[in-house]
């Protein structure tokens, strides 16, 4: 059997393996595609630029997506998702330096697409691989790190929970602590629950077991304890954490960071910075601009119906609400007459309501009347994939009677979004909808935007809540 702490004690080294596996694979696979294309492997000299060139590249953008820290507590799709945005990056600053060197014609267009798929396939399948090998040796009790909790309220309770159900993090609970804990049989999850030894440096000592790690679970209002227990340690070796239970201050793309050498966390924060926003940029403005092509001949039939089945403009502009708050013109295919609101000002649609045309009414019902918003995501004032934006007088009211209800706009409004493809819009409950909308905002990925947009092909057009 192999030692419990083998591949722990050698963690270091297994980073390093990982960078040189990657530049492996980057310069096996563009071997293989030259081979595929040209017969032989006899690479011109401007191929082995190319090669040395993505071989760095992979190192500083992987890098900069935390793809060599240890992926122990992260889920199997989100590190995947995030190898493939990665490899894309790197795709396109090879393709962008090509451009800017005035050298995309010295190389075969098909070794290049070539080189790109086996790259990532390449990648894919030694990142999936090793995880799978990692998480069964971690299921296994292999390459564990044994941790003790002080703590057994609330929040500690959920966090051993979560634990003890992620077997494949490799985090094995070994002891509970508890100021508070007189009764010998109290336990979460089977495991005992004991009074806090005196002396936890003796404990760790004296103990059977290796303890690798203490996680401190304690409430924020006991700060002294905090102060207490990291004192004590003060001079033991064992790995410290402090857990804290911010859990309930309405986190949203959260994060620990250091600002000016002080130890902050980003209890709501905007996803879109960085490298996050030139992904999000390059997908919004490169998509828009093929679909609006694709569509232009459906666009121009639309356009000429609307002009002669109604008086009036055949484009709707109403200022909505997005990003960081600002307003911005939203383009919409007019589906009321031109003086639909002058009498009732901003009306929120519903069922039964008669105010669009007969055009317009169909528009609304397959959602056509939203394709001219592709025109404000080339203008960089939408996403394709979003919050729905609302208009000011909207946004005044639901963010008083909404928890959280301004959060939506730390993005981008879109098009389409995880709350409309799964059948919250129009008419239905504002709190689902930013619930779905939050969701979003947390976990986005360029993987999670396609699958929306390959969701809206069937889901997303067409709706019985779009009045």
């Amino acid at each position: 059997m192999l030692p419990k702490g083998l591949l722990k004690e050698y963690s270091n080294a297994l980073s390093f393996v990982l960078r040189a596996l990657d530049v492996a694979a980057v310069m096996v696979a563009g071997l293989i595609a030259y081979f595929y294309k040209f017969g032989h492997l006899a690479l011109q000299p401007r191929y082995w630029t190319a090669l040395y060139v993505a071989s760095g590249l992979t190192l500083v953008v992987f890098a900069g997506f935390h793809i060599y820290e240890s992926v122990r507590a992260q889920h199997f799709w989100r590190h995947v998702f995030k190898l493939i945005q990665a490899v894309s990056v790197v795709l396109i600053l090879l393709a962008g330096l090509a451009f800017l060197s005035k050298t995309g014609e010295d190389f075969s267009r098909a070794w290049y697409m070539l080189w790109a798929l086996f790259t990532l396939g390449l990648l894919i399948l030694f990142r999936c691989s090793l995880l799978v090998i990692l998480r069964i040796m971690r299921s296994k009790g292999w390459n564990e790190r044994r941790i003790i909790i002080i703590g057994a309220g609330e929040w500690a309770r959920e966090l051993i929970n979560t634990l003890q159900q992620a077997h494949w993090t490799g985090f094995r609970i070994v002891a509970i602590f508890d100021d508070t804990i007189h009764d010998e049989s109290f336990s979460i999850c089977n495991i005992p629950v004991l009074q806090t030894p005196k002396n936890i440096c003796a404990y760790l000592t004296t103990s059977a077991y290796t303890i690798d790690e203490v996680w401190i679970a304690l409430p924020l209002h006991a700060e002294a304890r905090m102060k207490e227990i990291l004192y004590e340690l003060r001079n033991d070796m064992v790995t410290t954490r402090l857990v804290l239970d911010i859990l309930g201050m309405g986190l949203l793309n959260h994060s620990v960071t250091h600002l000016a050498g002080f130890p902050v966390i980003n209890v709501r924060s905007s996803p879109m910075v960085g490298m996050n926003r030139l992904i999000k940029a390059l997908e919004d403005r490169i998509l828009a601009t093929l679909i609006l092509l694709l569509l232009s001949p459906l666009l121009i039939a639309i356009a000429i119906a609307i002009k002669y089945t109604s008086k009036g403009s055949i484009f709707y502009r109403q200022k909505r609400v997005s990003w960081n708050g600002k307003e911005f013109n939203m383009f919409k295919f007019r589906s009321m007459p031109v003086d639909a609101e002058v009498s009732t000002g901003p009306v929120w649609a519903k069922e039964g309501e008669h105010r669009a045309t007969k055009l317009g009414a169909f528009l609304r019902k397959t959602s056509l009347d939203e394709l001219p918003q592709f025109i404000n995501v080339i203008c960089g004032h939408m996403s394709i994939v979003g919050p729905r934006p609302e208009r000011r007088f909207f946004v005044e009211q639901f963010k008083e009677q909404i928890p959280r209800y301004m959060q939506k706009h730390l993005v981008k409004a879109g098009i389409t979004g995880w709350a409309q493809v799964n059948g919250w819009r129009g008419n239905t409950s504002l709190e689902k909808r930013i619930q779905y909308d939050l969701y979003y905002i947390e976990n986005w990925s360029l993987a999670l935007d396609i699958k929306i947009i390959f969701l809206t092909l069937f889901r997303g057009f067409k709706n019985k809540n779009a009045y």
